[in-house]
């Protein structure tokens, strides 16, 4: 099971109605879903655990996405495949501002960074994909 982290807790000092707290996996999967929107972003790329996880017949939605999470603020790196075709420079910066502004958007956080490591391309053949990874 996955345990979830405080990443942050602030209280509306307005009204003081108490807290809000985000976990980290929540930063992950928001950051996750919005890099695969990208057009030429062709999947994640998980660690061996999220492999072992999957075949399990759980999806892990934040597969490929790391989270340094402050009070206010985030640091965030994804690791993805690119399709093949796609100007990499151009996909990798796309990804940088969409994961931004859902991040932002969704969590009131402040992002400092976005580092994107493509690790891989991703060649699709008559039907099958083939990933291939560095």
């Amino acid at each position: 099971m996955v345990e979830n982290k405080v990443i942050t807790e602030r209280i509306d000092d307005s009204n003081d109605l108490g807290s809000i707290r985000i976990a980290d996996e929540v930063v992950s999967i928001i950051a996750g879903l919005a890099a695969v929107e990208v057009e030429g972003v062709a999947a994640m790329s998980g660690g061996w655990g999220t492999g072992i996880v999957e075949m399990l017949g759980r999806k892990n939605l934040g597969k490929g996405v790391k989270v340094e999470v402050g009070e206010k603020e985030a640091a965030i790196d994804v690791f993805l495949l690119v399709e093949f075709g796609f100007p990499i420079p151009k996909v990798a910066q796309t990804v940088q501002e969409q994961v931004k502004s859902a991040v932002e958007t969704m969590t009131g956080l402040r992002v400092t960074s976005i580092n994107v490591h493509v690790v891989g391309v991703s060649m699709k053949k008559a039907e099958k994909e083939e990933m291939i990874e560095v």
